[in-house]
């Protein structure tokens, strides 16, 4: 007799599923009424779901903890599990900040091999070719939360920092998930892993290191000759570190060939030839601290705001007082913000939008003055996606 298989959230990442499972029987929050899904699936409401006629539950990595489907789950597992004896060479990255870009910077140099990428963003499991002899596997927090099974043959972790704090309950359960796989990872498996985590209970050959200049000297490569900086530099080493250890080799021509994706630092310069950042992508306070780093130098006017999903932002003002920077508070947080700006004895204005702020900063920004969108939050308090606040912030330059 065949598993009864239910699949939580009708989503992107486990649509893909029914390629390899036969009827199966989808929950969404989102469906109100039965329907027909996809390669003969069926999508069902959330309140339908009874544990009493599954024998197995796939989550959307998504889904809370608090969501009732989790909550009812008897035999939850992740996507992770599921493609778990797969034979192949697993390469999982994950850190608070540049995944994606070490996911992508990876694949680029191990292309030659037949690695593919995927994960969270990016190709789901269920479409990755089996065959392939290589993936690597961009690894949310919330994946590793539901994953008890599966393990990488390779984990890079990047730096960790306070995120998605509302979803895991606290920081430390944040981290704990973090850190989930090296339980499960074999003596024959390595890690590479921040120094501040060096203790941590595995039986992988871990690698620690503390930052850009420990991963260079540690792997043996001559940061200079890497034309990216500031924290593409640690994705850039990180993702040449894996190709040392799997290929014993450095190719600094092939780590340079590798085109960033737009959102992420992006310089984009108006008509009056100022410097207007779109660094829409910074989503939380270590990925802004990161853009504020590279344009220090510079006075900087600042755009902060959005759904901060509840992380306690004083680190980064602890940060911001020591700098020449003047703030425009945008986005659901901006109240918070502002009360803050004050604390810290910080020049402000609140604005009402992101064209409002932007408006603001063209009427003071001078030649040798940065303005950065580095919001320290998610978008999606105004926009349907960080690109789309990216977008309009490039298209907005235009007309000043």
């Amino acid at each position: 007799m065949s598993k009864r298989i239910s699949i939580f959230g009708y989503g992107t990442t486990t649509k893909p599923l029914t390629k390899h499972i036969n009827n199966a029987v989808f929950y969404d929050d989102k469906c109100t009424q039965s329907y027909g899904g996809i390669n003969g699936s069926f999508v069902r409401p959330s309140s339908e779901f009874d544990a009493n006629f599954s024998d197995l539950e796939i989550t959307s990595p998504g889904i809370p903890p608090s969501n009732p489907l989790i909550q009812k789950a008897k035999n939850l597992i992740s996507e992770y599990d599921y493609f778990k004896d797969i034979n192949n060479l697993k390469i999982w990255i994950s850190g608070t900040n540049g995944k994606t870009t070490t996911t992508q910077m990876m694949q680029h140099l191990l292309d030659d091999k037949g690695a593919l990428a995927g994960g969270n963003i990016g190709v789901p499991l269920a479409d990755l070719d089996q065959s392939a002899p290589i993936w690597i596997l961009e690894t949310s927090s919330f994946t590793m939360h539901y994953t008890n099974e599966a393990a990488p043959n390779i984990y890079a972790l990047l730096p960790i920092s306070p995120d998605h704090i509302s979803w895991h309950g606290s920081e430390e359960a944040y981290i704990a998930d973090k850190l989930k796989p090296l339980s499960m990872m074999k003596s024959t498996d390595k890690a590479i892993i921040p120094e501040v985590f060096k203790d941590v209970e595995t039986r992988a050959e871990i690698i620690t290191y503390k930052d850009e200049n420990d991963l260079a000297k540690i792997f043996k490569i001559d940061a200079s000759r890497v034309n990216f900086k500031g924290a593409f530099l640690a994705d850039a080493l990180l993702a040449m570190a894996v190709d040392k250890i799997l290929f014993d080799r450095i190719d600094y021509a092939r780590m340079n060939s590798f085109t960033l994706d737009p959102h992420r630092q992006e310089e984009v310069r108006d008509a009056q030839g100022r410097l207007w950042v779109n660094d829409t992508k910074a989503t939380n306070i270590d990925a802004s601290v990161a853009a504020l780093k590279r344009y220090e130098d510079s006075f900087i006017h600042l755009i902060l705001g959005g759904d901060d999903k509840g992380v306690d932002l004083r680190e980064l003002f602890e940060f911001l007082k020591i700098k020449k920077v003047k703030l425009y508070n945008i986005g659901s947080n901006k109240n918070k913000l502002s009360k803050l700006s004050e604390e810290y004895n910080l020049d402000f204005v609140k604005c009402k939008n992101l064209i409002s702020a932007m408006q603001e900063i063209s009427l003071n920004l001078k030649k040798d003055e940065v303005a950065l969108l580095s919001p320290a939050a998610s978008s999606l308090d105004e926009f349907s996606s960080y690109a789309e606040r990216g977008d309009l912030f490039k298209n907005t330059v235009k007309h000043f």
